[in-house]
């Protein structure tokens, strides 16, 4: 059987890598991205996703693709909600090429 790690959600990595290099605190990158405190605090605390309108943020204020962003939160909802989802989608049958 493989294993599969779970891939890390945007926060975590905001908070565990990005964040501490700024040396900002955390309400002044808030300011910086137009997000009120609590949004902020939110995705940091892996409570809320990174939406595209946020990774379009992010993106501008690090200097990075919104891509990459979106691509951390695609793969840690893919994981997760497979996870998830296991048994339900066991029970559906897939289409078999014509």
């Amino acid at each position: 059987m493989k294993t599969q790690l779970q891939p890390m959600h945007p926060g975590e990595f905001l908070r565990e890598v990005v964040l501490p290099e700024t040396g900002l605190a955390k309400t002044k990158v808030a300011a910086r991205l137009g997000l009120s405190r609590q949004s902020l605090y939110d995705i940091l605390g892996e409570r809320a996703p990174v939406t595209a309108r946020v990774a379009m943020r992010l993106g501008r204020l690090f200097g990075n693709a919104p891509q990459f962003w979106l691509n951390l939160q695609a793969e840690y909802d893919v994981v997760t909600l497979g996870r998830k989802m296991r048994k339900e989608l066991r029970g559906i049958s897939p289409l078999k090429a014509a």
